[in-house]
């Protein structure tokens, strides 16, 4: 039996395939930064985790003192 996990591609990954082929066929008019929007949150969000995890490390250490 196969296990249950991540496909590997979210909703983001998906929308952002469709936003690419639609203007590649010229289907939409949009600029290619609107079209990459679902890359620059999908960018957002990583870096704020990083970031949360980065405050948590330094606030974890200055616990220890």
């Amino acid at each position: 039996m196969a296990e249950k996990g991540s496909s590997g591609m979210g909703v983001l990954g998906v929308l952002q395939i469709i936003f690419i082929v639609l203007k590649l066929l010229n289907l939409i008019s949009w600029s290619w930064p609107i079209v990459l929007i679902p890359l620059w949150i999908s960018l957002g969000m990583f870096f704020i985790a990083i970031l949360f995890y980065i405050l948590l490390e330094c606030f974890d250490g200055w616990q220890r003192k």
